[in-house]
């Protein structure tokens, strides 16, 4: 991934150090990852040991070794606790689109950490991948996810039917999208 050729990338916010993932973060990882209100609308089940953490940090690693996306770890710059994630994937550098995707600690839900770590990515995609547009789906019955896109500019585009096959059904998922003319 352009970019992400020699170093990963390191975002700090305000209250955030937006990093990469690595083993040393498993047991943290593990304990937002195994909570079924989390990983409610991922399409995933929950996390069942930190040998499934390790095979998601590996994930992580290769998506920015393919050049097909770049997934931070989210971390409280006072105590350097990961307690979430937030990146690109699926990117499209020859279309200059990704899409996006985060997930947050329960304990954190409804202090603006997701936001401030949604709008740094975006700012990082933009401005560094050189994306024109960002997409996000989202599961119709995720309101706090469609609100936390919609708060930061997202457009809803229409709903993709059946569109993933997830957990032994097919889910719908809205697809929404930030262009980059869109922020200025």
């Amino acid at each position: 991934m352009d970019c992400l050729n020699k170093e990963f990338p390191v975002i700090s916010t305000e209250r955030l150090i937006l990093r990469e993932a690595t083993a040393e973060d498993a047991e943290d990882m593990l304990r937002y990852l195994s909570d079924e209100r989390v990983m409610q609308h991922t399409g995933m089940d929950p996390f069942g040991s930190t040998d499934d953490v390790l095979e998601e940090i590996a994930w992580y690693q290769s998506i920015v070794g393919e050049g097909t996306g770049v997934r931070w770890g989210i971390t409280l710059k006072d105590t350097g606790k990961m307690i979430g994630s937030c990146g690109f994937l699926n990117r499209e550098a020859r279309h200059f689109r990704a899409e996006i995707g985060y997930e947050l600690s329960h304990d954190y839900w409804g202090r603006g950490i997701a936001g401030e770590a949604l709008r740094a990515v975006v700012q990082y995609g933009f401005s560094q991948l050189r994306l024109e547009r960002i997409e996000a789906l989202i599961e119709p019955e995720n309101g706090p996810s469609i609100r936390l896109v919609e708060r930061n500019g997202f457009l809803r585009e229409g709903l993709l039917r059946h569109y993933e096959y997830t957990q032994g059904k097919f889910d719908d998922l809205y697809m929404y999208s930030l262009l980059k003319s869109d922020r200025m």
